[in-house]
């Protein structure tokens, strides 16, 4: 693949506020440089089974304020063996497709890695998850619109949480990161975030507890990301009826309510100018990276650092938690 004239475009894994701009700009950008583009639905499902459609300019307009993906995005097993892969390339193929563009996190970045060293694809990966748990980019497409839609819940959580004595925890998502947790609880002014990455150094809830939360305060609202480590809300508020029967415990899952709404200036502006890198990267003979930003500057990650899940959590915001729900 000497020469690319064909991009194709993707979104696959969980959706995010901000990939229908990214979808916007990596479309009109390959124009604007003279690609041609076409649209995979449904993810990697739509390339084994051959739901490719002819992308032009129009078909990305007036799609930057909507969330979730126009390209739609699915689960696919198929992908997952070699046989689904071969079908996707010779789809790919005879589609006249020289090269990728795939939207999506860590499991869509892992299949397009396999892929790409496969069948010698150039593949550029853009990171559209809301757990902004990828390596190599300070913020992912989503994180922003979803930290800001479970504010906006735990502002209005936080009006009856005022009328009653109790301890409230909020599950939100992170699967194994608890960054959206950690910034959602300094953002909304929660007593407490309890995240996977400090769950092996101490008993999280004890602590808590320890504290003595109560006497400044009639209630409190303790951010929990949902991941087996910590529990999840609902596995917390057994544990208070258990081992604190003194406390009133409820919980609020805010589940998928945080993937959807218009996204964000921020996730808008985001989306777009890592749209475009990607062409930019592809143009440069680039493959096999996702497109990062960090300290305001476009970086190009390789697959295996951007999967690797080991950014760490920011101690100072976990402090900054704790010294300011005194």
């Amino acid at each position: 693949m000497a020469e690319i004239k064909c991009i194709g475009i993707l979104t696959s894994g969980g959706d995010a506020p901000g990939m229908n701009a990214a979808i916007r700009a990596v479309t009109r950008s390959a124009i604007f440089n003279g690609f041609s583009v076409k649209g995979i639905m449904r993810g990697y499902k739509g390339l084994v089974f051959n739901e490719i459609v002819d992308f032009r300019s129009q078909s990305v307009s007036n799609i930057i304020q909507q969330g979730g993906t126009i390209l739609k995005t699915a689960r696919c097993k198929e992908f997952s063996t070699p046989e689904g892969r071969k079908a996707a390339y010779e789809n790919m193929c005879a589609a006249g497709i020289d090269a990728l563009v795939v939207i999506g996190g860590d499991g869509s970045l892992t299949g397009a890695g396999i892929f790409a060293r496969e069948y010698n694809i150039p593949i550029v990966g853009l990171p559209g998850t809301i757990d902004n748990d990828l390596g190599g980019t300070d913020a992912t497409i989503g994180f922003d619109t979803a930290l800001n839609t479970i504010m906006d819940a735990v502002d209005k959580l936080r009006d009856t949480a005022s009328s009653h004595e109790r301890l409230f925890f909020v599950e939100v998502m992170g699967h194994t990161a608890g960054y959206l947790a950690l910034n959602s609880a300094i953002a909304t002014g929660s007593e407490a975030a309890i995240i996977p990455e400090m769950n092996t150094e101490v008993d999280q809830l004890a602590a808590l507890i320890s504290t003595g939360f109560r006497k400044s305060k009639n209630s409190a609202i303790v951010i929990v990301a949902e991941n087996p480590a910590t529990g999840g809300a609902t596995g917390l508020a057994e544990r208070v009826k258990k081992e604190f029967p003194e406390y009133d415990a409820r919980v609020t899952i805010l589940g998928h309510i945080q993937r959807g709404g218009s996204p964000t200036a921020i996730d808008r502006i985001l989306a777009s100018r890592m749209g475009h890198a990607a062409i930019e990267a592809l143009m440069e003979g680039q493959r096999n990276v996702m497109i990062g930003v960090e300290n305001g500057k476009t970086v190009y990650v390789p697959f295996s650092k951007a999967i690797k899940h080991d950014k760490g959590i920011d101690r100072d915001k976990a402090n900054l938690v704790k010294i300011l729900s005194i």
